[in-house]
């Protein structure tokens, strides 16, 4: 075996059944989906169906599936589109201190327009307290935005009960479900979210497509202009292709999400793991309350960089990056308190839907071999 990929968390592999439902948009369905003719009308329809299949894995309506170029916009349109269409109502807004950057690097930017961030921290174990943030609120709170899940460590937050505080002090409630949608089953109403976030290449679909779910009668301000595209919130002609390839990404998604087969073989992997490395390796993120193909571990005084060096074959990722000899834990591993010199050893492995028991075996000799 010659290499084994297990960063599906950064991105995945484009399904191949969704490349075939693309590939007739590459040749003949090349009409504007805006265009009332015989070219037009059945890309239009396509369309639709797309969104509906994206609305179906997250139960709620099409009309309130808005196509994006990827999850950055669709944090984006969520953040800037509410605080800019809301200002009446107030400008305070709580986050976390480990969201993704696609998060936090808003938030300076909409200080300078005279937003006012309050950043929950999480416990050791990367989860959120729903108390800590219901004592956040304030008079002009207007938007809590907390992840669904961790992308390093594979934490799931408590979404529902933050969705609860949120209804119950009328804001607005957005969460990033990038990491999560696919992997564990997503109901928007269940959550009492009024924004959702996906990102398609962390589902079998291509770079270059996401999808912000708006609950009706939240409003929001377009970050482009335009004419009246995505129901008036994302002006540009759709990228019919790409939003095709969301759409059954997500109708394969909604059909094998509660038949989980990673979970299993992420536990096998930490198993074996634990009898290799013993004391010299602890799990990161909680135990029990986690993605099902997340596993984010730390070897201890071992620099996680110079690990994965020693395993070329291996295509994962670290928790640390390592400069001229010092060693700097990511912000989400400092967050959680983890100290360095186990920190530093950090690698994220997450499984995926090719993921076999043959490449984790392999990859466990690798360990065994070199490490």
């Amino acid at each position: 075996m010659d290499n084994v990929y297990l960063d599906y968390n950064a991105s995945t592999p484009i399904a191949p059944e969704v490349i075939e439902e693309m590939n007739p948009f590459l040749t003949d369905y090349y009409g504007n989906p805006s265009a009332l003719h015989w070219a037009g009308n059945p890309v239009k329809e396509k369309l639709m169906n797309a969104r509906k299949q994206v609305a179906d894995l997250l139960h709620c309506s099409a009309d309130e599936v808005i196509f994006t170029s990827g999850g950055s916009e669709a944090n984006n349109l969520a953040l800037k589109g509410y605080f800019f269409q809301n200002l009446q109502k107030g400008k305070h807004i709580i986050t976390s201190t480990i969201e993704h950057p696609a998060i936090l690097n808003q938030l300076p930017f909409l200080e300078q327009l005279g937003a006012t961030v309050t950043m929950i921290a999480p416990d050791r174990y990367g989860r959120l307290s729903p108390a800590d943030i219901e004592s956040a609120i304030q008079p002009d709170t207007i938007l809590i935005t907390i992840m669904h899940s961790n992308n390093e460590v594979g934490t799931l937050q408590p979404i529902a009960e933050i969705g609860k505080i949120a209804k119950k002090h009328a804001i607005a409630f957005h969460t990033d479900a990038s990491q999560s949608v696919g992997k564990v089953p997503i109901n928007v109403d269940q959550l009492d979210v009024d924004m959702l976030t996906i990102a398609g290449h962390k589902l079998y679909a291509p770079k270059g497509i996401g999808a912000l779910y708006l609950r009706k009668g939240t409003e929001i301000e377009p970050l482009i202009h335009g004419a009246g595209h995505e129901y008036g919130l994302r002006a540009g002609t759709e990228n019919t292709l790409l939003a095709v390839g969301l759409g059954k990404a997500c109708e394969m998604a909604k059909e094998d999400v509660n038949d989980n087969k990673l979970e299993p073989l992420t536990k096998y992997f930490w198993k074996q793991l634990r009898e290799i490395f013993g004391n010299g390796i602890v799990l990161n993120g909680h135990e029990e309350k986690r993605l099902p193909n997340t596993l984010n571990v730390c070897f201890t005084n071992k620099i996680g960089q110079e690990i994965l060096d020693s395993i070329p074959m291996l295509a994962t990722s670290t928790g640390s990056a390592c400069h001229a000899g010092n060693v700097e834990l990511s912000p989400v591993l400092k967050e959680m308190r983890v100290p360095e010199h186990i920190g530093m050893g950090a690698i994220r492995f997450s499984l995926g839907r090719y993921t076999t028991k043959e490449e984790i075996d392999q990859v466990l000799h690798w360990f065994k071999e070199r490490i």
